[in-house]
């Protein structure tokens, strides 16, 4: 996954967006590894329109899908789903409208943190949050991951 490029490009569209999942988890020093980047969008026409020219130059494609899936990366498409799972030539993407626990880009904006990642001021779910979203997805690995998150979230209580 090339995350550096996949966030810069996002920032040079002025995308609305932050990031949760296990790139959020990283950033609070988790040490397990994630295969895609998980990312929640705000809905507005112009910002689905700012998404989908971004991301158009990198083929997004239905991840497992069949080859050759008639499927059009297209504001239409963006508007008439919500929730899309990525390949594209810089990585696999979850490009999200809502999320389970948490809703929609504009229900979590205020629980999030600035970082900065490869030199952007970008949007990250905050510590509390992602385990909170975690518990309510409910998966086997997100359970697994919830014990190391909680153990992160104690030792930022009790470091100065």
């Amino acid at each position: 996954m090339d995350l550096p490029r996949m966030v810069a490009v996002l920032h040079a569209h002025n995308v609305e967006f932050l990031v949760i999942g296990g790139i959020a988890a990283r950033v609070y020093g988790s040490a397990r590894i994630t295969q895609d980047v998980d990312l929640v969008y705000a809905r507005s026409d112009a910002n689905i329109g700012r998404l989908v020219k971004a991301l158009a130059p990198f083929n997004p494609y239905p991840r497992g899908a069949p080859p050759n899936l008639p499927f059009e990366w297209s504001a239409r498409t963006v508007k008439a789903g919500l929730n899309f799972t990525l390949a594209t030539t810089l990585g696999a993407v979850d490009v999200l409208g809502e999320v389970t626990g948490g809703g929609a880009y504009e229900n979590l904006a205020g629980h999030c943190v600035t970082e900065r990642m490869f030199g952007h001021p970008t949007l990250v779910i905050s510590l509390p949050w992602l385990i909170r979203l975690k518990r309510a997805a409910g998966r086997v690995r997100d359970f697994e991951a919830i014990a190391e998150l909680e153990l992160l979230q104690d030792l930022q209580k009790h470091t100065p």
